[in-house]
């Protein structure tokens, strides 16, 4: 089966979550699929990053992580759930916190300021950073459907899926079909 990158897979508000995001299922051993474990995939989701990304302007043009730099980039995404997930649901740890920014560093260590196009790795670093300074934490939540992160941007801060017509529309299906089968056995 041919993967292929679409803006829903870019729902996170910030490239941090999206990279984080890139674990579909995280949390079910049986079904869960890690979309970076074939590198072909991998490498086009800078190009996808560029095209979608709701902070893209941060960063311009990205370039795929080159592949001695691929299990550092891993450890950054998994710091970059741990920290942010555990932020989500209002248990913020100083070790997960810790344990971000030793990710980050080692890859910002890596790289010129200025390189251009911006490495991938080097970009979700500096979105992830960007983010652990924000001064609205509770703008980021977990979708109640599939289970990532994004940020709710809502002027009221009342967004509850990632991607209302994925996973909004998965839920008011689910609801639909309940009632109706309450319904029928009535």
């Amino acid at each position: 089966m041919t993967f292929t990158w679409t803006s829903h897979r870019f729902s996170g508000g910030a490239l941090a979550l999206d990279v984080a995001n890139s674990v579909v299922l995280r949390f079910d051993a049986e079904r869960r699929i890690d979309r970076y474990t074939d590198p072909v995939v991998l490498d086009t989701f800078a190009v996808a990053a560029t095209r979608y990304c709701a902070d893209r302007d941060l960063f311009g043009p990205l370039e795929p992580v080159v592949p001695q730099n691929r299990t550092v980039f891993l450890n950054l995404r998994e710091a970059t759930d741990r920290h942010f997930r555990a932020e989500a649901l209002g248990h913020p740890s100083s070790e997960h916190l810790a344990d971000l920014l030793d990710a980050a560093s080692t890859i910002i260590r890596r790289y010129p300021i200025s390189a251009t196009p911006t490495p991938l790795d080097v970009a979700t670093a500096r979105s992830a950073l960007v983010l652990a300074t924000s001064s609205e934490p509770e703008r980021l939540k977990i979708c109640p459907n599939c289970q990532w992160l994004f940020l709710d941007r809502s002027r009221n801060r009342s967004r509850t899926w990632c991607d209302m017509t994925v996973c909004g529309n998965r839920a008011k299906a689910s609801r639909h079909y309940q009632r109706q089968k309450k319904e029928l056995t009535q």
